[in-house]
């Protein structure tokens, strides 16, 4: 081997260009196939730690079942992400002291797309860095031609059959972004607010009914006052008239079962444009709707002039304040609020009154929700499934229009009298419509992003011509995605695929967890905990990840703290820990939890998984020195019998678990295999059959094949998870065995084959590893360095017991470092010694010039001593009030495990004083 030490950066690019120059990401053509979409990144910068852990779980599928001889396909490409990416590109024009609107739509479109071109470009280069193996040729872009095309397609032929309308309701309204968004964008953050009574005097009447509100500023948008009907305290004013406070409106009292006699005082404002649940009174009583806002929250000319202008949060002090001067606020309450935001723009959201376009999803969700519960698409973990149904069985009209620039256009055009006319394009409208000489204008709004992405498994693949992908690749096979997208993405496009396909989009969802810090805290720019997997796999200086974390932050004043936590987590920065490393602590960490925290002493332990399997590669390569594969003369030992059992129950685990997804299984098995079973056992029961002469050539010639059909089984195992590392050894290893092809990636995955599974072997060694461990622990225990020859006498045991020790003699020797073994009849040793049992055989282990039982017995008195007075300082520290009040929870939590730790050694060190006290007892 040309390097000593694993060095991931010398090999990971270079392998990665030598596959895509040669086209093995390409399907091959053969095999039954099998294929994956990836759901689009957004264009809106880099990849997250989230996109790094879901890529890796896709591309080890895919580079799976390419080995198991599928006919794989990846589809790969990025979403245009409307929103989102326009705001990117709004807050770089912002910092530039101008807007969207100083420079119009078609540069401001313009600048999007330069920002498509670096971002697409960046995140592409993350996407090959992380080793995924996708199809390159066939990437796609949602606002490609091509598939704008096909959105227009949709959009239309649903627009003809009535189940896409135009119409006037309450939706979502983000002031800040001045556009409509889904419920699902919406975030209800707890808050504590303030319920305010207020005074509502009935028309002609001294009487008066108290309304309690926590939106005192939508007063000037009621049309009635609504008491339940079985109310008996208000049943004689129903049908009455009031006058709104500080307007001159005059509103009816009307009789609703929605409202609550217990809650306030049983008395409702309705303000059916600017409340849900007011508007569907309002419906249900034929009330008028009157917008009291413009579409950046200040109030309008429908409101009494004083408050004309305001903006929403003004005008409620202003109101309140005059409500208190009119004698009509009667009293205030603390109340506990759920405060809807926007998801992007973190601004307080208003239920708006305004034009937008509806998709009816009634009748699609049923078809949709029917193939889950016939098993044609199967949700892995399947308790998602109930998400998944009881967002479609209560399903309303999607809202797809979007006020934005950047996006895809909506296909519909209006006269002056406001007809709509949808079609291709203004020329196809006229043409479809008759139209003569009349002004066409474009609607301005853009499709909601998740309209364009519904149709992304088929209309990537070919849809509507029925071309060769389509053909073969759809329906997909499995959807990897993330619990919170099951109903944005995952529900619409089983809608949207059933409706234009007649077939579902994909036969399984696997759902993965959410990526969290390692306390717990979800990743976020304005946390300041993100992590960039590509620094991971490079590394990154402290400094240079502090500012990583800090240029950016909307809210400066968090930065201190944010670079507080980051020297806190990283001191020496994040240092370089490989591609293989970072995917392989992915797949450990792929477990069925809904949250996943990601701890970087994990990714450190799999990087030094990396070098123990290059470093055992190397031993291997110097033991085939003058090796010939072709050489008959062999016979295989028990240590070879064993390795090929070992590796075939682990064959079995990862088959049975890549078919439930259980990563974080098939990791433990293949980190298990290959780090305890192969180099821990199997390089340490080979190395006395290939170091002495003792052994037959033919031993040695079965112990020098089975070293080298075991470690390239090995790579090829680990592939999926680990393809650089694996591809750079595999091309020293299979010249050995005479593999002519040019890549690992190109290989079968070892099958599972029970015919290779030896029981007796597997007794034998693990009645070996016993008896070795239970030596080893002794020797821990009583602090005889590992090197250090014991003397064995052996007593007791069964027939079989003798044989076995006679046969494996030389293996105890070696890797127990025995110097003598003993069989004796005596029940009484007069010699001190150290005991274990192995079912009925006892082992004496010789104390006699091991070990000084006075000077072991005063060492560990004086390390009893030293953690009593720490464990006692600890109990002191934790007891003490004033210091658990003050002091940071982690800190705390860090005293209470070392103080357990303690505890636990403190008990340890006491029963191995005991038996040293015994010993030396039973020896005077």
């Amino acid at each position: 081997m040309k390097n000593k030490t694993y060095e991931p950066h010398l090999i990971e690019q270079t392998w990665y260009q030598k596959w895509e120059q040669n086209n093995y990401f390409a399907p091959s053509g053969k095999g039954s196939p099998y294929c994956i979409v990836i759901p689009p990144p957004n264009i809106t910068g880099t990849l997250h730690m989230g996109h790094g852990f879901q890529m890796t779980i896709m591309d080890i599928l895919i580079r799976y079942h390419r080995m198991l001889g599928n006919n794989t396909m990846w589809q790969l490409g990025t979403d245009h992400a409307g929103i989102a990416t326009q705001m990117v590109v709004e807050n770089i024009l912002h910092n530039e002291g101008k807007s969207r609107h100083d420079i119009g739509r078609e540069d401001f479109v313009k600048k999007i797309w330069e920002w498509k071109k670096y971002s697409g470009d960046t995140i592409a280069k993350q996407e090959r860095r992380l080793g995924i193996s996708g199809d390159w040729t066939r990437e796609k872009f949602t606002l490609d031609p091509e598939l704008s095309q096909k959105v227009q397609h949709v959009f239309i032929k649903l627009y003809e059959e009535g189940l896409i309308y135009r119409g006037k309701r309450l939706v979502n309204w983000d002031p800040v972004l001045k556009t409509a968004i889904s419920d699902l964008e919406v975030i209800n953050e707890d808050q504590e607010g303030v319920l305010w009574y207020i005074k509502y005097p009935l028309l002609n009447s001294n009487e008066s009914l108290t309304i309690a509100t926590t939106r005192p500023e939508t007063m000037l948008g009621d049309t009635a006052v609504a008491v339940n009907p079985n109310d008996k305290r208000y049943q004689h004013l129903i049908g009455k008239q009031i006058k709104l406070p500080l307007t001159d409106r005059i509103i009816l009292i009307i009789a609703d079962e929605y409202v609550d006699q217990e809650f306030g005082s049983g008395c409702v404002k309705i303000t059916p444009a600017h409340d849900f649940n007011d508007y569907a009174i309002g419906q249900r009583h034929n009330l008028p709707l009157l917008n009291i806002f413009t579409q950046n929250a200040h109030l309008n000319e429908n409101v009494p002039k004083p408050y004309q202008g305001l903006e929403r949060f003004q005008a409620r002090k202003q109101i309140i304040k005059d409500l208190e001067s009119a004698g009509l606020l009667l009293k205030t309450e603390k109340h506990q609020l759920k405060i809807p935001k926007g998801d992007r723009s973190n601004a307080i959201i208003e239920p708006y009154l305004t034009d937008q376009w509806f998709v009816k999803t009634k009748e699609l969700a049923k078809p949709a929700i029917e193939v889950v519960i016939q098993g044609k698409i199967k949700f892995i973990p399947n308790n998602w499934s109930k998400i998944y149904f009881q967002w479609l069985e209560n399903i309303e009209d999607w809202c797809i229009s979007r006020q934005l620039w950047w996006g895809h256009r909506i296909p519909a055009w209006f006269d002056e009298k406001n007809n709509i006319y949808v079609g291709t394009n203004e020329e196809d409208v006229r043409t479809k419509y008759k139209l003569g000489d009349i002004t066409l204008k474009q609607d301005d709004d853009v499709l909601d992003t998740w309209f364009s992405s519904a149709l992304w498994p088929f209309a990537t693949l070919g849809w509507p011509e029925a071309t060769k992908e389509f053909k073969t690749f759809y329906p997909t096979s499995v959807l990897v995605t993330g619990f919170d997208i099951i109903f944005f993405w995952v529900a619409r496009m089983v809608m949207f695929g059933l409706k234009f396909t007649g077939e579902i989009p994909f036969k399984e969802v696997y759902i993965t967890g959410l990526i969290r810090d390692s306390h717990g805290q979800k990743m976020s720019k304005s946390k300041g905990n993100i992590l960039d997997p590509i620094d991971l796999v490079d590394g990154i200086t402290l400094d240079k990840l502090i500012e990583k974390r800090t240029s950016n932050l909307m809210q400066k004043h968090l930065a201190t703290e944010i670079e507080k936590q980051t020297r806190k987590d990283f001191p020496g920065g994040i240092p370089s820990f490989g591609v293989d490393a970072l995917r392989f602590t992915f797949g450990a960490l792929a477990t069925t939890s809904r949250d996943i925290n990601f701890d970087i002493n994990r990714l450190e332990g799999y990087r030094n998984f990396c070098t123990k399997i290059w470093n055992a590669t190397r031993y291997v390569l110097l033991q085939l020195e003058n090796f010939d594969y072709t050489d008959n003369n062999i016979e295989y030992s028990l240590a070879d019998r064993w390795i090929q059992t070992e590796i075939q129950n682990t064959l079995h685990t990862i088959t049975t678990e890549f078919k439930t997804y259980r990563f974080d299984l098939i990791t433990q098995a293949i980190y298990e295999l290959t780090w305890y079973q192969f180099c821990d056992w199997y390089l340490e029961l080979v190395k006395p059959i290939l170091n002495s002469d003792q052994f037959s050539p033919a031993l040695k010639q079965g112990a020098r094949k089975t070293l080298v059909t075991t470690l390239e089984n090995l790579l090829r195992i680990i592939h999926p998870f680990m393809p650089f590392i694996t591809e750079e050894l595999w091309q020293e290893i299979a010249p050995k065995l005479s593999i002519k092809e040019p890549s690992i990636m190109l290989q079968k995955y070892p099958e599972f084959d029970i015919q290779k599974i030896d029981h007796d072997a597997a007794s034998e060694i693990q009645w070996l590893k016993k008896i070795i461990l239970a030596i080893r622990n002794i020797r821990g225990e009583m602090n005889i360095p590992s090197a250090k020859p014991i003397a064995l006498i052996l007593h007791n045991g069964t027939e079989s017991d003798h044989n076995r020790i006679k046969q494996h003699e030389y293996y105890l020797k070696a890797l127990a470092k025995i110097e003598s073994i003993t069989w004796i009849k005596e029940e009484k040793i007069s010699q001190a010694t150290i005991t274990f049992l192995i079912d009925t055989l006892e082992f004496h282990i010789v104390l006699a010039n091991l070990i000084d039982l006075d000077s072991e017995i005063a060492r560990i008195n004086k390390e009893i001593n030293k953690l009593k007075e720490e464990t006692e300082r600890a109990r002191v520290k934790l007891n003490n009030s004033g210091y658990t009040a003050k002091a940071p929870q982690d800190i705390i939590n860090k005293d209470r495990t070392r103080l357990l730790e303690n505890q636990n050694i403190l008990d340890k060190l006491q029963t191995q004083l005991e038996k040293l006290q015994q010993l030396k007892g039973s020896a005077g």
